[in-house]
């Protein structure tokens, strides 16, 4: 089976604010078993999650290994003040307090460095994202500093141009990539970026009843388009749900994201299997320590 390449085990993929207020007083270490028992159960042996704030990844990180999982941790996201992020680790202000971020992940043995570039879709508006992108100056800087520090970067991106300029300035991974365009695709082509398209966390609303399934089913349908149009332009992907997102389960959410792109990409299951494979792989290789 392929290995869960995105994924927050603080979230329940049921109700976030209950599901992080189990750990507010510090990280209940029987509920982060019982998410790597699933994993183990479901025969999932690598995760790479997406950091958060109060220290549950890291918990996962030290006892993953009983449950022969290989797991890898930014500990936190980083994210700029003002935008979108703070639900899954801490902000800075300026370049100083980002060094000094990168640097604490650092003493905590993070893996990687995490950053968040842009908001969310907003899933009751085709085409529309919840928060305003950063520039090229700040990403060109948040990447260089956490390469400089020997860290892969793994970057929350949407929109064309923005995961363009993220490609050209050398960003590792690209996590969810929804409405992006020829110059994105071309961009990550081109610069050897490992895109994880996370298009659970979209198809997996439709009947949840949280929002219009009209409007999820054209946001996918959309994605769609561009992920096929990647593939075949050899871009190089790899299978991250998301898990712990709305309705996207721990254990479950690898087999509904592999299910999916089945669906997209529509070619024979072992070209598909290989190339995921060879994608996963990479971020495997990159994305240690």
């Amino acid at each position: 089976m392929f290995g869960e390449c995105h994924a927050h085990l603080i979230m329940d993929g049921k109700n976030y604010k209950e599901a992080v207020s189990i750990h507010e007083k510090g990280v209940q270490e029987d509920a982060v078993r019982a998410c790597l028992e699933i994993y183990r159960e479901r025969e999932v042996f690598f995760l790479r999650d997406g950091g958060d704030a109060l220290g549950v990844s890291k918990k996962a990180k030290e006892i993953a290994s009983e449950y022969g999982i290989d797991y890898r941790t930014p500990v936190f996201a980083i994210h700029k003040q003002g935008h979108y992020g703070k639900i899954v680790g801490r902000g800075f202000s300026d370049r100083k307090e980002y060094k000094m971020l990168v640097k604490e992940v650092k003493r905590q043995k993070g893996d990687f460095i995490k950053i968040m570039l842009t908001g969310i879709v907003d899933f009751h508006e085709v085409g529309v994202l919840t928060s305003s992108a950063l520039m090229r100056e700040e990403i060109h800087e948040m990447i260089a500093i956490a390469h400089d520090e020997g860290f892969a970067v793994m970057g929350h991106v949407n929109g064309n141009e923005t995961v363009k300029i993220a490609a050209e300035e050398g960003i590792d991974s690209v996590e969810h990539g929804n409405y992006i365009g020829e110059e994105a695709i071309e961009a990550m082509r081109e610069h050897g970026t490992v895109w994880v398209p996370t298009v659970a966390t979209v198809k997996n609303l439709e009947g949840s009843g949280r929002c219009d399934d009209r409007v999820i089913q054209k946001i996918y349908e959309i994605n769609a388009q561009q992920i096929k149009r990647a593939w075949d332009r050899n871009v190089t992907m790899a299978l991250g749900s998301d898990a712990g997102a709305y309705h996207v389960f721990h254990g479950q959410g690898i087999y509904d994201e592999w299910h999916y792109f089945q669906e997209m990409i529509g070619e024979e299951e072992s070209t598909m299997k290989r190339r995921l494979l060879e994608g996963e792989k990479k971020i495997r290789a990159k994305f240690k320590c």
